[in-house]
């Protein structure tokens, strides 16, 4: 299971949405504290989404510490970015687990300081309000809904 992992990482470090999705079962869960709990469809069109967006020049992932059972697994990883909203630098320092089904992830959570994130991509707001609950649930209200646009989009092109 290490190899599924590696492959996922090493596609988002190149903004490889399609390749993160195919890691994923259909039946997936993937939580974290921006977006909340996505399943299925939705957790895959989510990383669509996040690489389509990516500039491969302000964006990198670095990947360790992977660790894997038969049905279990979790890793380390640390992505450097510019935030498109805001235009300001993030390092943000992600730890994940995971559990697989059928050779592919069917449940990913990642879990990260949301207020150190806040703080570096939203500057002086994210520092006042960014370990709060409320601040919380207006970021997953906002990516929640620029994914629900990005959804209706692909499938409008399609």
């Amino acid at each position: 299971m290490k190899n599924i992992l590696e492959t996922f990482y090493t596609a988002l470090n190149n903004c490889d949405g399609p390749t993160m999705a195919s890691c994923y079962h259909d039946d997936v869960v993937f939580k974290d504290p921006t977006f909340g709990i996505l399943e299925g469809e939705r957790a895959k069109a989510m990383w669509l989404m996040l690489c389509g967006s990516q500039n491969g020049d302000n964006f990198s992932v670095e990947f360790s510490k992977i660790e894997t059972t038969e049905n279990n697994g979790s890793a380390h990883w640390e992505a450097k970015y510019v935030f498109s909203k805001t235009g300001r630098k993030v390092h943000n320092k992600v730890d994940a687990s995971f559990e697989f089904k059928d050779g592919l992830i069917i449940k990913h959570t990642d879990e990260f300081n949301l207020h150190k994130w806040a703080k570096q991509a939203m500057g002086i707001k994210g520092l006042l309000f960014g370990g709060m609950k409320f601040f919380k649930n207006k970021v997953q209200v906002q990516t929640n809904s620029a994914l629900d646009a990005y959804i209706v989009k692909k499938k409008l092109s399609n």
